[in-house]
């Protein structure tokens, strides 16, 4: 069964999604820019009817690894491969 999704359900710790906007800002680029790395599959996002929302748990482990091994990450490795799972 699935259960309604109610602001007491929520992560106190802050939000589990963010949009393409809310990251583009986060990451100092352009919304179109986050747009084409998620479309050439090198951005991790979930597409429902055409909208594309980003896990915010991805941005926090790429920022985390980025900050403990002190190197760049390449979001890729955090992207499905392309059309995967796609029916």
């Amino acid at each position: 069964m699935v259960q309604p999704v109610g602001p007491q359900s929520i992560s106190e710790s802050g939000p589990r999604f963010y949009s393409v906007g809310q990251v583009a800002r986060m990451l100092g680029m352009s919304a179109m820019t986050l747009y084409r790395a998620i479309n050439a599959g090198d951005f991790p996002a979930i597409r429902i009817r055409g909208r594309l929302i980003v896990p915010a748990r991805a941005v926090d482990e790429m920022v985390e690894t980025a900050i403990s091994t002190q190197s760049v990450v390449d979001a890729a490795g955090w992207a499905p491969e392309k059309n995967a799972g796609r029916r």
